[in-house]
């Protein structure tokens, strides 16, 4: 298997989840050829960051230079990990896929985009809307809207300021340990929402690697129904794609 490199810490509880997915994922396939049938898991080399230092250097989007701390925060992690061997890489937050092309320039390794990886799979499944569900930037993130866009899928954060700051105050929770009512309060917004669309091919994307810790029963599925909504995990899905690609798939 090839070498998978995370960046991670951003924060630490989701970045346990990617190890354990991975690893999970790995463990699950055919064990063929291995002595005393025993699975093959990927190398993998963690470049943990300080979330507090990272949310710091957040920049304004329309002035490139107040980015330029966050994005060289990102790249040199990503350098560490190249220089460890890695051979792929992946960014364990969604919020610095905002300003992916910017960190990845220059960088020898593949870096699996969030982004895209998670818009396919709504296209997979037939979704014409998304509520993206996540961090303050993630939310209207601009980079993520177009990588929708490009597989036919409408995506955008609640235009409703309460759901939005619910949803932020939520991640800060989780981030601490997961509420009892996590899981409750994601359903009553993505509920509120899905009364209001037009269309029945709708889901939620959970783009938080927090946020699917509300749910824990399901965390580990890339997708999964809960009260009748249909919610896109992108922690597994971004999972899923590392291991595909660790063993050549």
């Amino acid at each position: 298997m090839k070498k998978i490199g995370i960046v991670g810490g951003v924060g630490w509880a989701s970045t346990v989840e990617y190890y354990t997915g991975i690893c999970r994922l790995a463990e699950a396939r055919p064990s063929v050829g291995h002595p005393g049938g025993t699975s093959s898991t990927p190398e993998m080399t963690i470049e943990s960051l300080d979330l507090a230092r990272a949310v710091s250097f957040l920049g304004t989007d329309g002035d490139e230079g107040s980015w330029s701390r966050f994005d060289g925060y990102h790249h040199v992690a990503l350098r560490r990990l190249e220089a460890s061997g890695a051979e792929c890489a992946l960014l364990a937050s969604n919020t610095p896929h905002h300003r992916f092309a910017e960190i990845v320039r220059g960088i020898g390794i593949p870096v699996l985009d969030l982004f895209e990886i998670v818009a396919r799979e709504c296209a997979r499944l037939g979704a014409r809307e998304a509520l993206v569900l996540g961090a303050g930037l993630t939310m209207r993130s601009t980079r993520l809207r177009e990588a929708f866009a490009r597989n036919g899928v409408a995506a955008a954060g609640p235009t409703d300021e309460s759901a939005r700051s619910s949803t932020i105050g939520l991640i800060g929770q989780l981030q601490r340990g997961a509420p009892e009512d996590a899981a409750a309060r994601l359903g009553a917004i993505a509920r509120s929402w899905l009364a209001q669309r037009p269309f029945a091919e709708s889901l939620v994307c959970l783009a938080c690697t927090e946020l699917p810790l509300a749910f824990p029963a399901q965390k580990a599925l890339p997708v999964f129904e809960v009260a009748g909504v249909t919610y896109l995990n992108t922690t597994a899905l971004h999972v899923a794609a590392a291991v595909e690609f660790a063993v050549g798939e």
